[in-house]
């Protein structure tokens, strides 16, 4: 084979409009959605630059691009997102000239790295603004979320294998039920109830039923397109409010319940950051980008 024949040609192509940017995007002939280059740069505000012949600016990982090429970085660059930056998709475009990109699950990949740089408060003065663009990203996107915006945007939805959906589920739902293992800290229970002026009881079913209701709002309902429902459907409830399984227990060991660990970090460092109930949802619905709504007093419910 030449390498001629390896490159794919692109057979859709669009504009992703994230808050006031435009990103070009393409999906290629073998299924993989792109993101271009240069909308990389302009995604997270920065200026394009090149290097000059033989620079290195990262001694231990000299194939970074220019756009996330930092020192102070390097530690949170690995796995995943490292095979994405140091594999450069090429692809001919709809003019037949050769382009560069990368698959389209580096957004939401990259927006992890400065958001957890600026955790570990090791983002220098210049890269804070990174972080903030992160956060404006991240609420829209996740590593499937990007992908239906991909579609929906070159118009390759319309053509899509059926089961797609299924064959992206089958990576978070497990086949087999996995057994019992703690999966929420008690720092996720003793801050709601800490928020909401509750005493924390010592025995967990002695919990108001709306933490249920909390539970499904703060984490499950931000899990990827289409995961919580399908949780629901393979864990049907046996009483009001009741289940014979937990949720986490039908998610994959390896993605699914990776993912939700790393969001309950997330949604517990915003409720100790938050002095109230409201302070908190505020919060949250800044960073997860859901639309601010009165607050329903449903306590009697417990």
């Amino acid at each position: 084979m030449t390498e001629e024949s390896k490159i794919l040609k692109a057979t859709h192509f669009g504009k992703l409009n994230l808050g006031e940017k435009e990103l070009t995007c393409a999906v290629l002939e073998d299924g993989s959605r792109i993101i271009s280059r240069n909308a990389i740069f302009r995604a997270f505000g920065r200026t394009k630059r090149g290097r000059k012949k033989g620079e290195v600016r990262v001694a231990n990982m000299p194939e970074l691009p220019s756009f996330i090429d930092a020192n102070n970085l390097t530690q949170y660059i690995t796995g995943e997102i490292r095979e994405l930056l140091i594999n450069p998709v090429v692809y001919r475009a709809q003019n037949g000239r050769e382009v560069e990109g990368y698959k389209a699950q580096i957004i939401p990949l990259m927006c992890d790295v400065y958001l957890s740089a600026r955790m570990d408060k090791v983002l220098t003065k210049q890269q804070e603004n990174l972080a903030i663009v992160s956060e404006i990203l991240v609420r829209s996107l996740s590593k499937l979320g990007i992908v239906a915006l991909v579609d929906e945007a070159t118009g390759y939805q319309a053509e899509r294998d059926k089961d797609e959906l299924q064959r992206l589920l089958s990576k978070y739902i497990s086949k087999e039920l996995l057994p019992w293992v703690k999966r929420f800290p008690d720092e996720f229970y003793q801050e709601m109830f800490r928020l909401r002026g509750w005493d924390y009881p010592t025995v967990s079913g002695q919990r108001p039923g709306i933490v249920g209701h909390y539970t499904n709002q703060f984490v499950y309902d931000h899990l990827p397109p289409g995961v919580k429902e399908e949780l629901q459907k393979n864990n049907p409830s046996v009483a009001p409010g009741k289940r014979k399984y937990k949720h986490h227990q039908f998610l994959t060991d390896d993605i699914g319940n990776v993912h939700l660990e790393k969001h309950l970090l997330k949604v517990i460092t915003l409720m100790q950051a938050s002095e109230t109930w409201s302070e908190f949802l505020k919060k949250f619905n800044r960073v997860f980008g859901v639309v601010e709504q009165i607050e329903l007093d449903l306590d009697q419910e417990a």
